[in-house]
This record gives C-alpha cells, structure tokens and sequence, in this order.
C-alpha cells in the first residue's frame, strides 16, 4: 500500500505561483513512477505532469510546460509540483498518484495509476 496526502493548494491570482507536495507513506514509494492530474467541476479528470522513480524522466502536458515542474525527493518520499504564471484556468482540485508497476516511465493515463491523493484545490483568480 502507498498512502499519498498533497498540501499547498491555496486560492491566488492571476500570476502569481504555489509549490504542491506530495507525502507518500508505505511501501516502496521510491519504486514508483509519480503523477499529478487535475480535475476542473463538470471535466474529467486530465494529466498534467510525470516523474520517473529515479526523476530522471518527465512528461507534461502542453499547456503547462512553460510554467509547471515537477520533482521529486526520495529520501524525503515527497514529490512537488512548482506552478508558476498560474492562469484562471489552472483552476481545480489536483490530485497526486503512484505508478507502481510503471516506475521507469512518466505514465500519461489515468488507468496506469493505481494509488491516489485526497487532492488539493488551487484556485486562481483573474
């Protein structure tokens, strides 16, 4: 079992920046490939960006590629999310998963999860 709780969401404007992190207890955390993913109210919910268990490969979507980044510390079993430039369509609840039989990769699909956060709200405002 992967136990993962994010933090750092917050209401901001237009611009402005947050960093979400991302605990993760139990077993193997540093054996997983890691995701963030968003969900907007009404909309699926939609990539935004991936991290080997090593860190060193990374996927994310277009419309964040200028702006987001994503790491990760496995000694401190912690991935972050820094978002930069925010826009108010950044807004939703972001979740944070695990990818244990994925590890090398920077999986994209949801399906390819299998472990999943609580989520944390972002809201931008213009």
């Amino acid at each position: 079992q992967v136990q993962l709780v994010e933090s750092g969401g917050g209401l901001v404007q237009a611009g402005d920046s947050l960093r979400l992190s991302c605990a993760a207890s139990g077993r193997t955390f540093s054996a997983a490939a890691m995701g963030w993913f968003r969900q907007a109210p009404g909309k699926e919910r939609e990539f935004v960006a991936a991290i080997s268990w090593r860190g060193t490969t990374k996927s994310s979507t277009d419309s964040v590629k200028d702006r987001f980044t994503i790491s990760r510390d496995n000694a401190k079993n912690t991935m972050y999310l820094q978002m930069n430039s925010l826009k108010p369509e950044d807004t939703a609840t972001y979740y944070c998963a695990a990818a244990t039989t994925a590890a090398w990769g920077a999986p994209r699909r949801v399906s390819e999860y299998n472990y999943w956060g609580q989520g944390t709200q972002v809201t931008v405002s213009s």
